[in-house]
């Protein structure tokens, strides 16, 4: 027990009384010594309280504990409130990014499609291009064979012509080059174009006929204006004489 002290009819407690099994002394020595200004959550409360509780009054302290629950609940719903747009924008920001990643994705793949029909167009170039070398090569092999065992529309022209037209260099040019094309076709007998090769022979071999049939029918209407009187000789029935000699039943 702790010893009183009576004093003009108060009582007080002695030094030596044991204060601290009193609760409410307890929670008062724990007020008195707390020191504000070290304890910054406090001063932040009361700055926080001192905003909304204007009047110390009986009633105001009895309503404290309620208007600090309905200002906790209307900041809590503000907060809802501002973070629900945050989550709309933030929806909104990842539909956008659906979006891209989408279109990302489809670029992609028709990227992929395009790579892969352009190899496949590169590998037709390239192919179309080895045929096309091909091709030019056998053009040019198809034109050097024509040059070299074929006559030119011009040269037929001027090999035939017409039974009673005159001869020129150019009849004995030719001549001579079908000469030339039946001798160098027996050269195609020794290959494998032995058809092209009795192809052409018998065709040279028919132009000769022909054209020492013209050159002989020639020859003679030349002969026959010949006389004692007038008796030159021109060099192209010179010539054609000598070509003559190639068929000495006609010569």
């Amino acid at each position: 027990m702790a010893e009183v002290e009576v004093n003009g009819g108060n009582a007080a407690l002695l030094p030596g009384s044991t204060q601290s099994s009193n609760p409410l002394s307890r929670k008062l020595n724990k007020i008195l010594e707390t020191r504000l200004d070290n304890d910054k959550e406090m001063l932040e409360a009361l700055k926080a309280l001192s905003s909304f509780f204007a009047e110390n009054s009986l009633r105001s302290r009895r309503n404290l504990r309620g208007d600090i629950e309905r200002r906790s609940l209307s900041i809590n719903e503000e907060f809802v409130n501002i973070f629900k747009n945050v989550k709309e924008e933030l929806e909104s920001i990842n539909e956008d990014v659906q979006a891209m990643s989408s279109c990302c994705q489809d670029m992609t793949s028709r990227l992929k499609a395009a790579k892969e029909q352009t190899q496949d167009l590169i590998g037709k170039t390239t192919k179309l291009q080895a045929e096309n070398q091909r091709l030019e090569v056998r053009a040019q092999v198809a034109d050097a064979f024509l040059d070299k065992f074929q006559l030119t529309s011009d040269e037929m022209h001027i090999l035939r012509g017409t039974h009673e037209g005159p001869l020129t260099e150019d009849f004995f040019k030719v001549l001579a080059k079908v000469k030339q094309i039946h001798n160098d076709v027996k050269l195609l007998l020794r290959t494998n174009q032995q058809t092209a090769g009795l192809e052409i022979m018998e065709q040279m071999a028919l132009l000769q006929e022909t054209s020492y049939e013209r050159l002989y029918r020639w020859a003679q209407n030349e002969c026959r204006t010949l006389t004692q009187e007038s008796c030159d000789i021109s060099p192209i029935l010179s010539q054609a004489m000598g070509a003559l000699q190639d068929r000495l039943v006609l010569y």
